[in-house]
């Protein structure tokens, strides 16, 4: 199997950190002041309702949140589908309708939330981050991320999404499935499984980056290339990124199951354990590739510097040869007069003095290279 490279096109990483470039809002806002900081990826908000039990599963598209009473008020359990954060108005209809908290309100459009999980009186919110490779035509990849809400409730769980992307496929094939968990249990079995298959979604990417990593590792060893420098630093500030992402998170499923909470029932905080371990197998191999990153910066000022030293040796040998021939030059390039000197010098009047001169450089460099390969310097 081919391995993916790298993105090593400026314009992708330029886009890359665009996805991931963190916007504030204005210092001094009231709390719970709502106000999108991240991009609009779609047109309009989408709402859809999933209403669900052992008997029946439907799926209805709605257009204003009021229609999705009729689902709320039986006693079947509802998961409504928000995807798209950037109509505060449309929003602010099902926040009102379900009475959440400022908090979370100002929390599902603030998209550079770290993850978390906190309780509320009638309520409890998760905030993750959704991360995942994107591969481009040429082979490229980019590390896209976007903000997911999870509101639990005690018959109904929302999810909201900043795009619409199909990140919930899984859990909605289950969902069509008779005599399912997802069906038997409660909606914090749901809420649940959206959260399972998020960090499911850490062990693709994680895979991605390994590919990338091992990757660079071929380049090194093979060519000396200056992006390889630029893919590493590409592929350390994502594990960066994605060890901020995950770290939090393990810390707020755990409070999940730890602490008392009427919405969260004892079989599911079994479950809730699982996604922990899987947590903290993401963290273990974020902490793993890091170190191989580490050494792909060792491996790489290494190679430099070998390189380096194969050059200085070149030219180490090649001065040393034309030390002596030079001061062989010297002596007989002096301007005076051979024939007013005591010490004559018989060569500078002899008529086989200048080839012989030139002979006596040659051998004299022919041994010099003949002893440095017998020395193995060269």
């Amino acid at each position: 199997m081919q391995k993916q490279p790298v993105n090593s096109s400026l314009k992708e990483r330029k886009h890359s950190l665009h996805q991931r470039r963190i916007k504030r809002k204005p210092p001094g806002q009231i709390p719970g002041t709502a106000i999108h900081t991240g991009i609009q990826r779609l047109d309009d908000v989408l709402i859809t309702v999933h209403d669900f039990d052992l008997d029946h599963y439907d799926v209805i598209p709605i257009s204003k949140i009021e229609k999705s009473e009729p689902y709320l008020e039986n006693k079947s359990k509802t998961w409504i589908q928000v995807r798209g954060l950037h109509d505060i108005e449309k929003l602010k209809t099902i926040w009102d309708y379900f009475e959440l908290h400022p908090l979370i309100q100002e929390d599902i459009v603030s998209t550079s939330q770290r993850p978390k999980v906190e309780h509320y009186t009638n309520s409890v919110f998760v905030v993750l981050r959704m991360i995942k490779q994107n591969h481009s035509s040429n082979g490229s990849y980019s590390l896209q991320a976007e903000q997911i809400s999870i509101v639990l409730g005690e018959n109904f769980v929302l999810s909201f999404q900043e795009s619409n992307e199909p990140i919930f496929d899984p859990v909605i094939k289950r969902l069509e499935i008779k005599s399912t968990r997802l069906r038997k249990f409660g909606p914090d079995y749901l809420a649940y499984s959206l959260i399972d298959t998020i960090v499911d979604h850490y062990f693709n990417a994680l895979d991605d980056i390994g590919e990338a990593i091992e990757h660079v590792e071929e380049q090194i060893l093979t060519e000396h290339d200056s992006e390889h420098l630029q893919k590493i630093h590409t592929l350390r500030r994502d594990l960066i990124y994605f060890r901020k992402s995950v770290w939090s998170l393990r810390d707020g499923i755990n409070s999940l199951i730890r602490d008392d909470l009427p919405l969260i029932s004892n079989e599911v905080k079994v479950f809730l354990r699982d996604v922990y371990d899987h947590i903290v197998q993401v963290i273990d191999n974020i902490e793993t590739n890091r170190e191989m990153i580490f050494g792909l910066f060792d491996m790489y000022m290494s190679g430099l510097s070998n390189r380096m030293n194969e050059v200085m040796k070149v030219l180490t040998i090649i001065a040393t040869i034309f030390i002596p021939l030079t001061f062989i030059a010297g002596i007989y390039g002096m301007n005076f007069d051979p024939d007013a000197s005591p010490l004559n010098m018989p060569e500078l009047n002899w008529y086989y003095g200048y080839p012989l001169t030139l002979f006596l450089m040659a051998v004299l460099s022919g041994f010099m290279l003949w002893y440095f390969k017998r020395r193995k310097w060269i």
